[in-house]
């Protein structure tokens, strides 16, 4: 606050009459101490700046998991809509949810294995290590192998990572994960399940049968114990199993908010189709742990 003033009188003398001279009073201010006027820290248009940001990168994650499922529905059931009802299903979900029409038809053609412009795209696996010592894999889509390449790999040097083979530390399997049906559990997928071929038999968190198969025999087996059960699929991928002695926990929250920033920006890279991570929650609070595994399957 600063210090008020105060006043302050200096005589100066000044002579009218010779015979009697008189005081004149002239007004005179001196400030003894002042300070800066002190601001509040918090600035309105940094805060609505960073809500924008929240909010910006939620709609991104949701219309990347949408187009992811676009994708998928080609791949499981083909790309014509009027043929495939997940297809138009997913593709009327991400309409409702202002997914541009550009976006919509990117992810039905990289279903197909092409680019938007028609072109056949290249797969790209990449491998790397992150900090602290957390193995990951990269799979990949595009035009241009090269591009795709380059900026995965800033983004790996950005994290404080380093491109190395790691693929040891993973198995490589197929997964089908079909919807949920009432009185049909994993009992009663198991037979026909380990007649396809399936490694295992499991029911996820909603109640819905996952099977798991060597990856020739994805589209196979996944195929067959829908006919022999009458359960729809609802997701059939070959992914990076990472290996139980390989594990890595994620003890310090300064490394696990790190790789979720790397998460962050590889869900913007166009063309990348999974990410795989031999990571386990470790001493990180749950909600962390549950927000990372969120962002690792977009």
């Amino acid at each position: 606050m600063t210090t008020p003033f105060r006043h302050l009188f200096t005589f100066v003398s000044s002579t009218p009459c010779a015979c009697r001279p008189t005081r004149q009073f002239r007004q005179a201010a001196r400030c003894f101490s002042s300070s800066p006027v002190v601001k509040s820290g918090h600035s309105k248009w940094a805060s609505i700046k960073h809500d924008k940001g929240k909010a910006d990168a939620a709609k991104s994650k949701q219309r990347a998991i949408l187009t992811k499922d676009i994708a998928n529905a080609v791949r499981i059931g083909g790309h014509d809509p009027t043929m495939n009802p997940r297809l138009t299903l997913t593709i009327s979900t991400a309409k409702k949810n202002a997914v541009p029409k550009a976006a919509i038809e990117a992810a039905i053609a990289r279903g197909r294995g092409l680019s938007a412009t028609g072109a056949a795209l290249e797969n790209v696996t990449l491998e790397a290590m992150l900090p602290p010592s957390v193995a990951v894999v990269i799979e990949a889509q595009a035009e241009s192998k090269n591009r795709i390449l380059a900026e995965l790999r800033m983004l790996i040097k950005d994290a404080g990572g380093n491109v190395t083979p790691v693929g040891y530390m993973f198995e490589k399997k197929g997964r089908i994960r079909f919807e949920k049906k009432e009185g049909v559990g994993a009992d009663e997928v198991l037979e026909p399940a380990l007649e396809a071929g399936a490694l295992d038999v499991m029911e996820d968190e909603e109640g819905g049968v996952v099977i798991y198969t060597d990856p020739a025999q994805t589209v196979s087996a996944g195929t067959a114990v829908a006919k022999e059960t009458g359960l729809q699929i609802a997701e059939s991928e070959i992914f990076f199993d990472p290996n139980e002695d390989t594990l890595v926990p994620l003890d310090k929250k300064a490394a696990a908010v790190n790789i979720g920033k790397f998460l962050d920006l590889l869900a913007e890279v166009t063309g990348v189709q999974g990410v795989y991570l031999n990571w386990t929650k470790g001493a990180i609070e749950e909600e962390l742990w549950a927000e990372l595994q969120s962002k690792q399957e977009v």
